[in-house]
């Protein structure tokens, strides 16, 4: 009789380790009004980027359709995150840019990561946490981030 645990519970346990990561990255935005952000706006604001997106860019980046994109910038513009913008090289092209009030939300998001990965650190130690990160960037691909999760959970 095997001890090892079975095949998928490191996948559910890779997934809860970062439930509670961005859980409680989402306790101290609330905290720190912005209790209606919600982790998929943490990648629409990461995927709309200093440069701004249109919903169609916002879409493929999510991998999201246009119409889902669009229901997000909706939101979140609601909300004082988002704005419109032009572009002065072609004006058809309707962009949306990030806020202040959005560069708040990603500035405390950061801080609170980091706060977080301490937490890990002590209780982990330092050493055994830098060779889980390093054991995990041997196992995945190159890219640090995927914006297309949202899309990829949703089977876009």
């Amino acid at each position: 009789m095997s001890t090892d645990p079975p095949g998928h519970d490191l996948p559910l346990r890779l997934l809860l380790g970062f439930r509670v990561l961005v859980d409680g990255v989402h306790a101290e935005l609330a905290r720190r009004g912005h209790p209606e952000l919600r982790p998929v706006h943490g990648f629409v604001l990461q995927a709309v980027g200093p440069s701004g997106a249109t919903a169609v860019e916002l879409g493929r980046r999510l991998g999201v359709t246009k119409q889902a994109a669009a229901k997000h910038i909706e939101f979140l513009q609601d909300r004082g995150y988002l704005e419109r913008a032009t572009d002065p090289r072609d004006a058809r092209r309707k962009p949306v840019r990030l806020t202040g009030r959005a560069f708040d939300s990603l500035r405390i998001s950061a801080a609170a990561f980091d706060e977080l990965r301490a937490g890990w650190a002590r209780t982990l130690g330092e050493q055994r946490l830098r060779a889980l990160e390093a054991d995990l960037r041997a196992v995945t691909p190159g890219a640090a981030f995927r914006l297309d999760l949202p899309g990829w959970f949703a089977g876009g």
